[in-house]
């Protein structure tokens, strides 16, 4: 089945590529690797919302976040290779948490990128993972994530 027909038939889709909020590029290629730039939560150019993780936002919360910014980051894959049906294997993820001080949740919030990688790509979903907590994120978002990716 292709990436395409997965996400139909799991209703997810990808959205158009966020536009970047400084000087970089969504996503650059070497080789057969996609590698993304950091993808914040957005949804329509807007952020659901904002501040750390464990006081502003519950973790349930950020678990979404990080489902929506690993679809973003599969449009940014998407406008580098022209479709995310030419993915092959999900090498890495980082996933950084905004978080409160007492916070230490991070691996919980990164399921809900890692969890919709697998339902998609199966398999070959599966990936190296680092979950890290920070004190702050671009535009106070409460996650951002970056995504290796193979192609063929």
């Amino acid at each position: 089945m292709s990436v395409t027909a997965r996400l139909a038939e799991l209703g997810l889709s990808i959205p158009a590529v966020a536009k970047p909020v400084a000087s970089y590029v969504p996503a650059s290629t070497s080789g057969n690797l996609v590698f993304t730039a950091g993808q914040l939560p957005f949804v329509d150019g807007t952020l659901p919302a904002t501040g750390k993780v464990g006081t502003d936002v519950t973790a349930e919360d950020a678990k979404d976040y990080a489902r929506i910014a690993v679809l973003n980051a599969l449009a940014a894959v998407e406008t580098a290779i022209g479709s995310v049906d030419r993915i092959t294997r999900i090498v890495k993820l980082v996933v950084f948490v905004a978080s409160a001080p007492e916070f230490s949740g991070q691996p919980a919030v990164a399921n809900g990128a890692s969890d919709t990688l697998v339902e998609i790509f199966g398999d070959a979903g599966r990936h190296a993972r680092s979950a890290v907590g920070v004190s702050v994120l671009p535009l106070d978002a409460p996650v951002e994530l970056e995504l290796i990716v193979e192609f063929a």
